[in-house]
């Protein structure tokens, strides 16, 4: 798919904001072949899931269940607010750290991105991408992480820019425009090296714009590829949507996360957002593919070989994008776990996109029904113009954009549960460029929540047990050979699971709520877990009571005392 007008060319700049420094070449290395193999590594975290399964488990095991309960801070790096920046600040820090041989790479709020001594926090160097003040973000001043490799760094911007930084002193190499901001595009995804490309996606969907997923040359900047996730007339699905008029043409679907990959099918697995307008199903009658879907795309070339819509016409914002999480059952068939928004979980076929399994994973769900068969019956959504309707999930989800780990050792995936209602009235908007294309008025529930890590064994549909929290569970889980879930809670507690029975292990109260991805690494045999901490972003849809919490944006690395 080539349906795209180019930026123009790379763009060198000088890199005024970078604090001058140096760090250690050791991702010059890192190439495609290092990273299909770093599960053999787990001393290092190479890419944004550990691996290109999506499966955030690692085979350290320093630490485990019988001595967690000493885990102590091993150092601390702050991050802070300075300056002017895109957006009000969030300070909600929500990447997932990269290590690399000792030096860890890490990117933040406010466009920064720093080069760290992963075994004592000593600021290697520093860069901040001035994007502008005025740009249109939807969710916060965010960033959910880096790439490394080639001897770069690869961060998107929130003005839309993939830029690609040398790795041992945060000077750029390139910079290159990947969306129109003055249409509302950003970008605020943690980007995939594959091969000899840079994998990225768009945000803005709720800004009525098409959302794409795009490759780039990994050493030039040059694209080699766009991949629209809305068809345009005549294209495969694009009968989903109105024939007539420009519906299309402002869509959404955006890949505001990063996908997962399988090697052997050369498979991108990304999950797509929420139709646009949100709510408002009126002006985009049909099922509005490849909106709230899992899309496989060939990374070679771009193309769409198989998709399964997981709320077809979307009334309630369910995007899809949260990752698709791929595994082996016992008999060799290679499956695609997913738990979306509607609260549902998915157990797809990977290699042609068939349903397995579909099941609830969360505790109510009013908005409509799945049956085991795949039938989708909606119930419940906004309809009249000005009617208020109650739903739930809420239009965070069951699960929001966090993400569940799989532990081979259990068979067990951990989930991170949003037990949050809403309430939507709709409101139907005229297109303008630039603005919010909402349609709906919502307020999430202030009563009446909680949250769980859930374990399920995506082989049954059981929930094998869950660990309960008063409040919702906004962070991603990881899973280690230690036998350990790791958690961040709203409130800012670190804690330790046993991943056979859910039993609290270990916690430490980090000052500030948790929004991220911890990474597990180890340097000179010592094993660390590192978690970024940062309460903001889009609080108001999946957590309002908490929209004064404590903020913070520290980084919180812990290990075991040193004997």
């Amino acid at each position: 798919m080539t349906d795209y007008v180019d930026a123009g060319q790379a763009v060198r700049l000088t890199s005024l904001s970078a604090v001058k420094g140096s760090a250690p070449q050791v991702t010059e290395n890192v190439n495609y072949e290092r990273i299909l193999e770093a599960g053999s590594e787990p001393h290092n975290w190479l890419t944004y899931y550990g691996t290109y399964d999506g499966q955030r488990y690692s085979t350290l095991d320093q630490i485990n269940k019988e001595n967690v309960r000493r885990l102590t801070p091993a150092w601390v790096f702050q991050a802070g607010a300075t300056g002017m920046h895109s957006g009000a600040s969030t300070y909600s820090f929500e990447a997932s750290p990269l290590v690399v041989d000792g030096v860890m790479y890490v990117s933040g709020p406010e466009g920064k991105v720093w080069a760290i001594d992963a075994t004592t926090g000593e600021e290697l160097w520093r860069f901040k991408y001035p994007s502008p003040y005025d740009v249109s973000l939807c969710c916060g001043n965010v960033n959910r992480g880096v790439a490394v490799g080639h001897g770069k760094v690869y961060l998107c911007t929130l003005n839309a820019h993939l830029i690609a930084l040398d790795a041992t002193n945060g000077e750029i190499v390139f910079d290159v425009v990947n969306g129109d901001v003055r249409a509302g595009e950003s970008g605020t995804v943690a980007p995939l090296l594959v091969k000899d490309m840079v994998i990225i996606g768009s945000s803005g969907g709720e800004f009525g714009v098409r959302g794409h997923l795009d490759a780039f040359d990994a050493q030039t900047g040059e694209r080699r590829w766009r991949c629209y996730m809305i068809p345009k007339p005549g294209e495969p699905g694009s009968e989903t949507w109105p024939a007539d008029g420009e519906a299309w043409q402002r869509g959404g679907g955006n890949c505001w996360v990063t996908p997962t990959y399988d090697p052997e099918q050369e498979l991108l697995f990304q999950g797509t957002g929420n139709p646009a307008p949100d709510f408002d199903g009126g002006v985009r009658e049909g099922d509005n593919l490849y909106t709230d879907s899992v899309v496989a795309v060939d990374v070679n070339t771009g193309e769409i070989r198989w998709h399964y819509q997981f709320t077809p016409h979307d009334l309630w914002d369910y995007d899809s994008t949260m990752e698709n999480l791929l595994f082996d059952a016992p008999d060799g068939r290679k499956l695609l776990a997913h738990a979306d928004k509607n609260g549902y979980f998915f157990v797809l076929d990977r290699t042609n996109g068939e349903l397995v399994r579909v099941f609830p994973f969360v505790d109510r769900i009013t908005w409509g029904e799945i049956t085991p068969d795949g039938k989708v019956t909606p119930k419940v959504y906004p309809d009249k113009e000005g009617e208020p309707v109650h739903f739930w999930p809420g239009p965070a989800g069951g699960k929001e954009w966090t993400h569940m780990s799989y532990s081979p050792q259990t068979g067990l995936i951990y989930v991170p549960v949003q037990e949050v209602g809403a309430t939507a009235t709709r409101r139907r908007r005229e297109f303008k460029e630039s603005i919010p294309y909402w349609g709906a008025g919502v307020a999430v529930d202030l009563e009446d929540f909680y949250g769980y890590v859930a374990a399920i064994d995506p082989l049954t549909g059981e929930e094998k047990w869950r660990w309960r929290n008063e409040y919702p569970m906004c962070a991603s889980t990881l899973a280690t050979a230690g036998g350990l879930v790791f958690q961040g809670t709203p409130t800012g507690d670190f804690v330790a699971l046993d991943a056979e029975t859910g039993e609290k292990l270990w916690s430490f109260q980090c000052g500030s709520g948790h929004h991220s991805s911890p990474t597990p690494y180890s340097v000179d045999g010592r094993q660390y877990i590192a978690v970024p901490t940062g309460w903001g972003g889009w609080v108001e849809g999946f957590f309002p009571g908490f929209l004064g919490a404590n903020a913070g944006d520290a980084l919180f690395v812990f290990a075991l005392p040193e004997d």
